[in-house]
């Protein structure tokens, strides 16, 4: 079975209450995301290793440890 098929198929046993939040997800869907055309076509991904560097920086005695945890050490 092909997805549209059975996706037609889980349609047809929905309550009427999820083929509207259904048809309100498949809008978004294609407001969103119009540039996929071949069904083939994978979403890109937007963050990957290192996406964030020199974006976070740390203070130079971020490993000393914190004066009101003394009394614990």
């Amino acid at each position: 079975m092909n997805t549209d098929a059975a996706l037609w198929q889980a349609v047809l046993k929905m309550p009427d209450v999820l083929k509207t939040e259904l048809l309100h997800y498949a809008e978004y869907l294609l407001a969103n995301y119009p540039n996929l055309t071949k069904p083939t076509e994978k979403l890109e991904k937007q963050h990957g290793y290192g996406s964030w560097a020199t974006q976070i920086i740390m203070s130079d005695d971020f490993d000393e440890p914190l004066a009101d945890l003394e009394e614990y050490m």
